[in-house]
C-alpha cells in the first residue's frame, strides 16, 4: 500500500513558535526569578536545590508515574522518604533549606510532599508548638525525629464524626493518679481517629488530640504523644488501625484509622507548654490556651507556597501548548479559508483563550507574592512567640499574640482563596489543551486530583474563610464602636467606610486606586454584615455568604497590596526591565479580582455599570499587552522538564513528537490483541437469535404445533 502526500503538506513545528517567542522575550527572565523567589540569594538557592532533586536517580519521577497504581506508588514514595531523610541530616541544622526542598519536590511528586511533611509539620510541629523544650529536644533529637530517624511520626487530630470542630473531638486521655499516667480511648466508632496520613503501615508514633479528663472533669483537648509500634514494627497492645483504602488522589499515602483501647503512656508524654498537669492531678492551664493550636498555621502557610508552587507548573503547560498549537483562523476571513493548516492561529491569539489564561497566570505571580510574605510573616511571628513563651517576657508575648491572632486571619484567608483558585486553574489548563489536556501524560488529571485535597485538609475552606471573614467584620466593628483604628494588615480598614469612593474609568489602570476599591468594598461589605447581624439577633450563620466574599476580597486586597509595595522598593534598583511586566500582571490581577465580585461592587456603589463595561475592555487590553510576554513569563519559574513532567509543556515545546514518542515508549505497540479480546470476538461471531433459541419460534416450529 502507497500513501500520498500533498506536496503543500507542512509538517508542524511548534517548538520553533515557541523559540522564537522565547528569544523575543524583552525582559531579564533571571530578573524575573529573582523577583519570584524574594531575593538572589534565595533565587541562587532554590536553583541549587531543583538541580539536586533532578539529579537525584531515586527522586526521578517520569511519565510511568501517572499509571502506577496504589501499590507502586507506595512503594516508590517509600524509597524517595529514606533518600529524603539523607537530605535532612546534609541540611541540618538549617531546616528552612529541607523545607524548600520539600516544597519543591512536592511540585512533582505531591504525595512525598505530605509523607515527609506530616511527620515534620505536623507531628514534630505540634511537638514544637505544644510541648516544652526538654519535650521536644527529647523527641526531635534524642530520639531522632527531626531527621526520620528511629521515629516516623503521624497526626491524629481528624476522627470519624468530626474534622473542622477540634474543639469537639472525643477521643479521651484519663488520668491515672495512682500509675502517673494517661489511658487513651476510643468511646465509639464516631471517635476513631480517620484519615490520618502515615498511620496504616509505616508511624511509630503519633500526636493525638484527645480531652484530657481527671476524676471526671474534662479539661478540654490537649495533644499526646503515643507509641503506635514497637521497634519491631509490631502494634503496641491496645492499639488497632487499617488503612482507610483508595482515594481520589495521593494513594502514595497510607491513609489510616486508629482506635485506642485502654493504651497507657506516662504522664510525661502529655504536651505540656501551655498546660500542666501535676502528680496529684492538678490541671494548670494558661489564660491563653488558644495559643496551642498556632502550631496548626504552619500548614496553612506552606499551602499557600505549595498553590503557588503547583499554579506556576500548570500554567506553564497550559501556555506553552498554547503558543505551540495552531488551530483555527482568526479574523473575517476564518470561515472562507481554504488554506493550509500552517495559516491557522496560535491558540493563543484567540481572544478568548487570552482571557481564559492570562488571569490565571497573573494569579500565580500575585501568590508567589503572598506566599513569599506570609511565610517572612509565619517565622517571625513563631519565633516571637517561643521567645515569649520561654522568657515570659508578657511584653513580648503580647505583641507576640497580637501578629499571631494577625497570622491567623491572614492564613486562614490565603490558603482557602489559594488553594481554590490553584484548583480551579487546573481544572482550567487543561480544557484550555483540549482533548491533550485529558492524557495522564499530561499531569493534568493527576495534579488536580492530587490538588483537591488542599481544599479540605488543615482547615476545610469554607470553615476557614468564613472565620476570616468574621475577624475582618470584628474589626471594622471594634473601630466603630471605640474608634481604636485597626493595626498590622488591617489598618487599611480605618476610615474606608466614610469614604464614597467609586471607581472611575480613568481609576481603572491605577493600581492603587483599584486597592482602595477593594478596601473600600470590604468596609463597606463588613458594614453592611454589622447592619445583618442587629436585624438577625447578631446570628453569625446568617451572614456566611457575606463572610465567604470578605475572605476573598481580602486575599485579593492582600496579595495586590504586597504587590504594589515590592513593586515601589524595586523601582529604583537595576532590575532587567521586570517592572512593565510586573505591573501588567498585577492590573490583570486586580481586574480579574474586582470582576469575580462585580455584582458586590455595583451593589454598593465602588463600581458603576459604565466602569464595568471599561473595565472588561481593560482586562482585554491588558491580555493583549501581556500576550507576547508568556514564554518569558513561565520561563521564569525555572521548572526543568523534570518538574514540568508532561508531554504537552516540555522546554523544547517539541509537543507532537514528545507525545508520540511517550505513547509509544510507554505502550507496546505491537500489543493489539488484549487477553480480554476473546470477548470482544466471541460477541463479534455470535449466532443470531433464532440460532441461540434453536429455531424454536421459527415458522415451520411454529405451523408444526398449529396442526
Amino acid at each position: 500500500m502507497s500513501y500520498t502526500v500533498s506536496s503543500n503538506s507542512v509538517e508542524p513545528n511548534p517548538g520553533s513558535m515557541i523559540q522564537e517567542e522565547r528569544r523575543s522575550t524583552s525582559f531579564n527572565v533571571q530578573k524575573m526569578f529573582e523577583f519570584l523567589e524574594g531575593s538572589k540569594q534565595k533565587a541562587v538557592d532554590t536553583l541549587s536545590i531543583m538541580q539536586q532533586l533532578e539529579r537525584d536517580p531515586i527522586l526521578r519521577t517520569s511519565l510511568r508515574y501517572y499509571e502506577y497504581g496504589t501499590e507502586k506508588h507506595r512503594e516508590e514514595t517509600a524509597a524517595k522518604i529514606s533518600r529524603m531523610a539523607q537530605y535532612i541530616e546534609k541540611d541540618a541544622p538549617d531546616m528552612q533549606t529541607f523545607q524548600n526542598r520539600l516544597n519543591l519536590i512536592a511540585v512533582v511528586d505531591p504525595q512525598l510532599g505530605t509523607r515527609i511533611g506530616v511527620h515534620l509539620g505536623l507531628f514534630l510541629g505540634a511537638i514544637r508548638g505544644n510541648g516544652t523544650d526538654n519535650q521536644f529536644n527529647y523527641w526531635a533529637f534524642e530520639r531522632g525525629a527531626a531527621y526520620i530517624k528511629g521515629i516516623y511520626g503521624c497526626f491524629a487530630m481528624t476522627e470519624l464524626a468530626h474534622g473542622s470542630n477540634v474543639a469537639a473531638l472525643e477521643t479521651t486521655a484519663t488520668y491515672n493518679r495512682k500509675r502517673k499516667s494517661f489511658i487513651i480511648n476510643t468511646p465509639h466508632v464516631g471517635a476513631t481517629k480517620w484519615w490520618i496520613g502515615g498511620a496504616a503501615h509505616s508511624a511509630t508514633h503519633t500526636a493525638c488530640f484527645a480531652r484530657l479528663k481527671v476524676d471526671g472533669k474534662d479539661y478540654g483537648v490537649k495533644v499526646f504523644v503515643v507509641p503506635l509500634r514497637d521497634t519491631a514494627h509490631m502494634l503496641q497492645p491496645g492499639i488497632a488501625l487499617g488503612d482507610i483504602g483508595e482515594k481520589m488522589g495521593r494513594n502514595g499515602i497510607d491513609n489510616g484509622w486508629i482506635q485506642f483501647s485502654n493504651v497507657e503512656i506516662p504522664k510525661e508524654y502529655m504536651l505540656s507548654k501551655f498546660a500542666t498537669i501535676s502528680d496529684d492531678g492538678e490541671v494548670i492551664e494558661p489564660p491563653l490556651a488558644q495559643l496551642a493550636y498556632s502550631a496548626l498555621l504552619g500548614g496553612r502557610v506552606t499551602m499557600v507556597t505549595d498553590s503557588f508552587r503547583t499554579s506556576e507548573r500548570f500554567i506553564t503547560i497550559a501556555l506553552r501548548y498554547s503558543v505551540g498549537r495552531r488551530q483555527f483562523k482568526q479574523g473575517k476571513a476564518a470561515s472562507n479559508n481554504k488554506k493550509m493548516p500552517q495559516s491557522e492561529s496560535q491558540i493563543i491569539d484567540h481572544p478568548l483563550h487570552q482571557h481564559r489564561l492570562l488571569p490565571l497566570l497573573a494569579w500565580t505571580y500575585a501568590m508567589g507574592i503572598a506566599s513569599n510574605q506570609i511565610q517572612s510573616d509565619y517565622k517571625a511571628t513563631l519565633s516571637m512567640l517561643e521567645s515569649g513563651v520561654r522568657t515570659q517576657d508578657m511584653k513580648v508575648l503580647g505583641v507576640a499574640i497580637k501578629k499571631l491572632k494577625q497570622l491567623f486571619a491572614d492564613s486562614a484567608s490565603l490558603k482557602s482563596t489559594c488553594t481554590w483558585k490553584c484548583l480551579q486553574l487546573i481544572e482550567e489548563c487543561r480544557q484550555a489543551c483540549g482533548g491533550h489536556g485529558y492524557s495522564a501524560y499530561s499531569g493534568f488529571g493527576k495534579g488536580y486530583a492530587d490538588h483537591a485535597v488542599q481544599c479540605t485538609w488543615e482547615g476545610d475552606n469554607d470553615i476557614l474563610a468564613q472565620n476570616a471573614g468574621r475577624i475582618t467584620v470584628q474589626q471594622v466593628a471594634k473601630m466603630l464602636k471605640t474608634d481604636m483604628k485597626p493595626t498590622g494588615n488591617f489598618s487599611f480598614l480605618a476610615g474606608k467606610s466614610k469614604i464614597g469612593h467609586t471607581i472611575d474609568a480613568e481609576d481603572i489602570s491605577d493600581l492603587s486606586k483599584l486597592l482602595l476599591a477593594l478596601e473600600t468594598l470590604i468596609c463597606r461589605l463588613s458594614s453592611n454584615c454589622l447592619d445583618l447581624l442587629s436585624k438577625n439577633e447578631q446570628n453569625w450563620d446568617s451572614i456566611s455568604t457575606e463572610k465567604k466574599s470578605l475572605s476573598h476580597l481580602y486575599a485579593i486586597q492582600y496579595m495586590l497590596s504586597k504587590g504594589i509595595q515590592r513593586l515601589t522598593e524595586m523601582r529604583q534598583s537595576n532590575n532587567g526591565g521586570i517592572n512593565t511586566p510586573i505591573k501588567l500582571l498585577l492590573s490583570l490581577f486586580a481586574l480579574s479580582g474586582i470582576k469575580e465580585y462585580a455584582d458586590v461592587f455595583l451593589q454598593f456603589d465602588v463600581l458603576s455599570t459604565q466602569t464595568y463595561a471599561k473595565l472588561k475592555e481593560r482586562i482585554g487590553t491588558l491580555c493583549l499587552e501581556i500576550r507576547p510576554m508568556v514564554i518569558g513569563m513561565t520561563d521564569s519559574f525555572k521548572f526543568s522538564d523534570f518538574f514540568i513532567n508532561s508531554v504537552l509543556g516540555c522546554y523544547n515545546g517539541d509537543i507532537y513528537n514528545d507525545y508520540w514518542k511517550a505513547v509509544n515508549s510507554l505502550n507496546d505497540a505491537f500489543d493489539t490483541k488484549a487477553p480480554y479480546s476473546h470477548d470482544l470476538e466471541a460477541m463479534l461471531k455470535r449466532p443470531t437469535v433464532a440460532q441461540r433459541e434453536n429455531f424454536e419460534k421459527g415458522s415451520k416450529v411454529l405451523q408444526k404445533l398449529s396442526n
